[in-house]
């Protein structure tokens, strides 16, 4: 099965989501929104409208909490990024169920409990008065003002496992996409009519069937995609299984040759579904190295640019116009990543569940990376299984790079993974680690300006609406409190 990113870590730590435009839908004097997992159609992580600033970060105090109760999955009991639309925040646990809370208070307004295990990364989108999300292999949409369902839609089929990402809405579409997983599978990004449900278009992100399709599987999306003015639609695509290999396929034989369009970045007509580039980063990818993080895009000197990061601990930035590569910087520990991979067991930097793990965040010419620093092993004919990792053993960093360069700005190590994504808000830039420390950074030189510990262990990212940061613990520590939600707001509250 395809490593999620920052998941398989059974109870011990998992990965995270993303994005829409603000939608004005939060009421008087409610402030703009967090729509999407990344915050908006462009994938930037960063809050609109935010009170929260450098200098009040200090100020940032509990201002309430809600507690999730549901069982525990493979990555816990919660691991997504909390959506807003100004006066209501809406969040789904690892069961599936969808509560919506009151944005100032945390009082429980409505609950939608679907009871269907997912491993994570999940998550929501609201736009238009509904609530978007997946269960298990299914799509659906809810009321946004009681969680009345409005439609649910299966996707996929028996080449198709899952449904793990958090939807995006766009100009009355919704996209997701299913996960490939051997034997056989093959990913798909679909459109659904974001009234009806109806599958509009799909686009199946591996190009050809599998040369040994009893043995091979992947593609499909971990986390959402970007959209620009345009109507082109960016995602990141996962990797092919298995990693490694096995004595009879060693080295990915498995699925020989590049397998496009694999570890890609991938660029659609968001309107019909149809290919206009890609580029692939990592060609026959043996080490389970997902271009998986949610595309951001952005505008330099005039011309379009877009983002891109995953687990092989590379970040990369195209010009949009030409798709040209502009620059291409490893971060983090690397080891043993390059190339096929020895007979004998050898150390790997990034592992399985290192790298780029969960989306970074940009603003003003910067852009913020959360980096995971865990080693695992490789060979040519076996797998380390993520379940064998323990990531507590592993190491975090918060990179700051020159947008336009890739020039390294200022970089944080910390001493827990960083499966917490990056948060902007204004000139602080929030992430979560995984031994539950949520962190806020000065975004200008990396300078620690506050941070919290949270009761259970963080595989969610933060959201910022308005004077409040909210963030999710999802593992509970042996005899600790139950994983919850905790609003931060700034002490002069509303």
């Amino acid at each position: 099965m395809t490593s999620k990113p920052g998941s398989g870590i059974a109870l011990t730590a998992a990965g995270t989501l993303v994005a829409s435009v603000l939608c004005g839908c939060g009421g008087h004097g409610a402030p703009p929104g967090w729509p999407l997992s990344s915050g908006n159609l462009e994938g930037t992580r960063a809050a609109a409208g935010s009170a929260i600033s450098a200098r009040n970060v200090a100020r940032l105090r509990v201002r309430w909490r809600y507690t999730f109760k549901a069982k525990p999955s493979f990555s816990g009991v919660f691991a997504s990024t909390p959506v807003s639309d100004g006066t209501t925040v809406y969040v789904q646990d690892l069961r599936s169920n969808v509560f919506a809370l009151d944005r100032k208070t945390g009082a429980l307004r409505w609950a939608q409990r679907l009871r269907t295990r997912d491993d994570g990364p999940n998550g929501l989108a609201v736009d238009g008065g509904r609530v978007y999300g997946e269960s298990g292999s299914d799509a659906f949409a809810l009321s946004a003002s009681n969680g009345r369902k409005l439609w649910q839609r299966q996707l996929g089929s028996d080449s198709e496992q899952f449904v793990d990402v958090a939807p995006v809405a766009w100009n009355g579409l919704v996209f997701l996409s299913t996960i490939g997983d051997t034997p056989s599978g093959r990913g798909t990004i679909y459109a659904l009519d974001a009234a009806t449900g109806t599958v509009r278009w799909k686009f199946v992100t591996i190009e050809h069937p599998w040369a040994h399709p009893l043995g091979a599987g992947g593609g499909g999306l971990w986390y959402p995609v970007s959209v620009d003015s345009s109507g082109r639609l960016y995602a990141g695509n996962s990797n092919p299984t298995p990693w490694g290999g096995t004595p009879e396929l060693p080295n990915g034989a498995a699925f020989p040759g590049p397998v496009p369009y694999t570890d890609s970045l991938l660029v659609l007509d968001a309107r019909t579904g149809r290919l206009l580039w890609h580029d692939q980063v990592t060609p026959h990818d043996v080490r389970d190295y997902g271009f998986d993080a949610t595309p951001i895009l952005a505008t330099l000197d005039g011309a379009g640019v877009v983002f891109g990061a995953g687990k092989a601990g590379h970040v990369i930035a195209w010009n949009r116009q030409t798709q040209r590569r502009l620059w291409n910087v490893a971060v983090g520990v690397h080891r043993n990543d390059i190339g096929l991979l020895p007979p004998r067991r050898v150390t790997v930097c990034p592992s399985l569940l290192g790298g780029v793990e969960t989306p970074m965040a940009y603003a003003d010419g910067r852009l913020f990376v959360p980096v995971v620093d865990l080693c695992g092993w490789g060979s040519a004919d076996s797998r380390e299984e993520a379940a064998a990792l323990n990531p507590s053993t592993g190491k975090g960093r918060l990179v700051a790079l020159a947008a336009a360069t890739g020039r390294t700005l200022w970089e944080r190590r910390l001493p827990s993974p960083d499966f917490g994504c990056a948060t902007v808000s204004n000139d602080v830039v929030f992430t979560s680690t995984l031994d539950g420390t949520v962190y806020a950074f000065a975004a200008r030189n990396g300078a620690l300006l506050w941070h919290a510990r949270m009761g259970a262990d963080v595989n969610a990212c933060p959201t910022v609406v308005g004077d409040v940061l909210i963030v999710g613990s999802g593992i509970r520590r042996p005899g600790g409190p139950l994983p919850e939600l905790v609003a931060f707001g700034l002490r002069d509250a509303d």
